[in-house]
């Protein structure tokens, strides 16, 4: 079983629940291996490199508090750092997130090996997972929430597909407007691309670039 965990996540009880669960499961964890920030989760797996005792197994969240200036604010920009300098490094993300769609595009682009939700019974559901990926294999947790068809589906535009493909290549939205402009594609300020992702965002009840990026390709709309 994995001798050496991190745990990134920025609400102390959720952190003392999962280091409890891995004593259940006979992991014997280290208190001090756990960090409320993505920054803080970065240094420890870079110093743990340096001194050749690398982790095993990262436990992140995707959203974190912010209440004081990050480099890394969110989990999913935290995976694409870390695999990086370890692409080895076994993840698995426990999150709020309890959409399956977006779970199993996120586990697509993000390379994960588990994403279990944060639910009744996710204690249950952690065990059974970090068991699953310390065999090698991916989990996909069972509890996530099925989609349902949509009443109302939203309608992507051809500018909506334009910038959220622009996003899914890996452009930082402060560029998007030279590629804009550079195309003659209008509007192409920054505040209207801004404008325009929010509105996205809040009809899909998405919080993050990166889950609308995983929603869009979930449904082949990009």
């Amino acid at each position: 079983m994995f001798k050496k965990i991190l745990i990134a996540e920025d609400h102390e009880s959720v952190s003392i629940s999962v280091q409890k669960t891995l004593s259940d499961i006979n992991i014997v964890h280290d208190h001090s291996n756990y960090v409320f920030y993505c920054d803080d989760a970065l240094g420890r797996i870079k110093k743990a490199l340096r001194e050749e005792k690398p982790y095993e197994l990262l436990i992140t969240d995707l959203s974190f508090e912010h209440d004081r200036p990050q480099e890394i604010s969110d989990g999913a920009t935290l995976i694409k750092a870390v695999k990086l300098i370890q692409p080895d490094l076994k993840i698995l993300i426990f999150s709020i997130e309890n959409r399956s769609h977006v779970a199993k595009a996120l586990m697509e682009d993000l390379e994960i090996d588990a994403f279990v939700p944060k639910a009744r019974g996710d204690a249950k559901d952690l065990k059974i997972a970090i068991e699953t990926i310390y065999k090698n294999r991916k989990y996909l947790s069972p509890n996530l929430k099925q989609a349902v068809k949509e009443e109302t589906p939203f309608e992507f535009s051809s500018f909506d597909k334009t910038i959220i493909s622009l996003l899914t290549k890996g452009t930082p939205q402060k560029d998007i407007p030279f590629y804009l402009q550079k195309n003659n594609i209008k509007p192409s300020g920054l505040s209207s691309i801004e404008k325009r992702l929010n509105t996205i965002k809040t009809v899909l009840n998405i919080s993050n670039n990166e889950q609308l990026i995983a929603y869009c390709k979930d449904r082949q709309i990009i």
